[in-house]
Formats: C-alpha cells, sequence, structure tokens
C-alpha cells in the first residue's frame, strides 16, 4: 500500500509538473485584459459599442468566456456593451486557493464590476454554472441586475456522470483520479459530443487546451463539490418576489441538466418566461444558436 500510494503522489507530481502554469507567459497572446482584482487577476474583454447598456455574460464549468462569445455577439449587435470574464480556475483568469462556493464567485464579480465601474440595472446571462452565478447574483445582489437570461442554467437539478460524481464525493481519493484521468475524460467527451453534435472544431480545440493548464480540473471539482451541491430554489422564489424579469432556455434531450428544473422553475417563478428547444442538447447556445439568440431578442425586444 506504501509502494501504490507513493507512486500516485509520483504521477500525479509528474503530470502536474506537464501542465502549463496561468502566467505571463500563458497571458501573452491572450484577447482583451486583465484586472487586478483584491481576489485574483480576472481576464475578460469587452464586445460591443462603448456607449451601450451593459450586459454580463457568464460561462459554464469547464470552459472560459471563449463559449459564450456568440452570445455576446449576437447582444453587441443589438447595441450593448458585453462584458465576458472568464470565472477563476478557467481561461486566463488566475486560479486562487479555496472552496469555488457561491460567494468565492460572487465576489470575483462584485470586484470585477467595482473595478471597471459598472453599475446596475444589468441585462445577466448565464449559461450552465454560469446560470447558477447570475441567479445567485440576481437574488443577492438585486440593484446590480435588470434582467436576467438563463440558458440550461445549473441550480435546480444537474445529472452528474458517474466518475465526476465518484471524484466529487470522494474527497482525497477523488482529487488523486480527478487529477490523473480528469484531462483525459474533458477531452473524451468534448471530441466525442463535439463531433456527434457538429461542434465547431475550434470550439473542441479550446476546450482541449483548457486541460492543459494548471488549476483546471481543480477548479471544476472545486465547483461540483461547492457551488453545485446547492439547491437555487431559494434565490429563484427571491428573485420572483422581485419581479424581475426572467427568461429561461432549456434543451429537451440536455445531458447534464434534470429534465425535471424547468418545471421546478415554473414553480418557483411563475411569471419566469420559458422555452425548451426539441432535440437540443447541452451545448445549445452553439448547436441551436439561432433559435437561443431569436428568443432572447424577443425576450430583449419587449
Amino acid at each position: 500500500m506504501t509502494w501504490a500510494l507513493a507512486a500516485l503522489a509520483v504521477a500525479l507530481f509528474l503530470l502536474a509538473g506537464r501542465r502549463r502554469p496561468m502566467d505571463a507567459a500563458a497571458r501573452a497572446g491572450a484577447p482583451g485584459q486583465i484586472a487586478d482584482l483584491p481576489s485574483g487577476r480576472t481576464h475578460y474583454r469587452w464586445i460591443g459599442p462603448e456607449n451601450g447598456p451593459v450586459a454580463l455574460c457568464l460561462h459554464g464549468i469547464s470552459t472560459g468566456g471563449w463559449f459564450t462569445e456568440g452570445l455576446a455577439g449576437m447582444l453587441a449587435r443589438r447595441g450593448y456593451r458585453v462584458l465576458v470574464p472568464d470565472l477563476y480556475g478557467r481561461g486566463f483568469s488566475d486560479r486562487p486557493p479555496g472552496p469555488q462556493t457561491r460567494a468565492f464567485f460572487l465576489r470575483q464579480i462584485d470586484e470585477l464590476l467595482d473595478t471597471l465601474g459598472v453599475g446596475g440595472g444589468l441585462t445577466v446571462l448565464g449559461y450552465s454554472m454560469g446560470g447558477a452565478i447570475a441567479t445567485a447574483l440576481a437574488a443577492d445582489r438585486p440593484g446590480r441586475v435588470g434582467r436576467l437570461i438563463l440558458i440550461a442554467p445549473a441550480g435546480l437539478g444537474q445529472i452528474t456522470p458517474w466518475p465526476a460524481a465518484l471524484a466529487r464525493d470522494l474527497p482525497g481519493l477523488g482529487d488523486a483520479a480527478m487529477g490523473l484521468l480528469g484531462g483525459v475524460m474533458v477531452r473524451a467527451v468534448a471530441r466525442i459530443l463535439g463531433r456527434a453534435q457538429n461542434v465547431p472544431g475550434a470550439l473542441i480545440a479550446a476546450q482541449v487546451e483548457e486541460t492543459r493548464y494548471r488549476g483546471f480540473l481543480p477548479a471544476m471539482l472545486s465547483s461540483m463539490r461547492h457551488l453545485l451541491a446547492g439547491d437555487f430554489a431559494p434565490d429563484h422564489r427571491r428573485i420572483a418576489a422581485a419581479g424581475l424579469p426572467v427568461l429561461a432556455i432549456w434543451a429537451e434531450a440536455d445531458e447534464l441538466i434534470a429534465p425535471t428544473a424547468s418545471e421546478r422553475l415554473a414553480g418557483l417563478n411563475p411569471g419566469a418566461a420559458q422555452l425548451t428547444l426539441p432535440g437540443a442538447g447541452h451545448v445549445l447556445p452553439i448547436t441551436h444558436a439561432p433559435q437561443v439568440h431569436d428568443a432572447i431578442e424577443a425576450f430583449l425586444g419587449r
């Protein structure tokens, strides 16, 4: 047993050494800008006219802000100035220590908005895990958010593949398994599902590239154990009580979001506009972009 643990420790050390640090060299060719926040450096991009109303796009658990750039571009064409940050542990942002709780991410968003001088009344769009963060932001910071757009949002029931659930539920052993095999699995899933759903090769490559950097896999695991372990039903009740306009877009064949999530939202917030796209999977912002964009434009035009 001692030799096995020693061998595992050596393997983890060697594998971690092969992953690149997120440092100045890694950020040398990054688009956008870096904000030196109290919690850590955060990479962000502005898309759209400088004098437009501000919208905020929040990405999911396994990507950087690059995944939401199609959505940001659509909002920019409507005249919005869209802020697209990389959440901690992803993209070109830092990998600060500590559990990735709702407070962890809200602190990053608060610090970024304050640093950039962004006020209230934002249109906030959140995809997948970003939907849970957007929900928390709208519930906890009502002065920040004027409208809420949720696309396949987490927080009302998730479907966690068994390898990820095993890693999540076994501290220590799960961390080791994620360190050894997590990158292989994320890359395999990205390539298999991406090709099956006709996701552009550039996006598959970007997802693969995320796994090459230190801190990405621990960030995913920490988000699963902390942020995504919570139930966001109380947040949706508070949002409903505040009368905040909400649009939720769901995928009929979502691999990661529970099929009952839309029903739960209807019970928690009867005033929320909802749409389920037939045949769509979890990457619906890419595979069903026209339908998603049309729904958002109709919601914003009300």
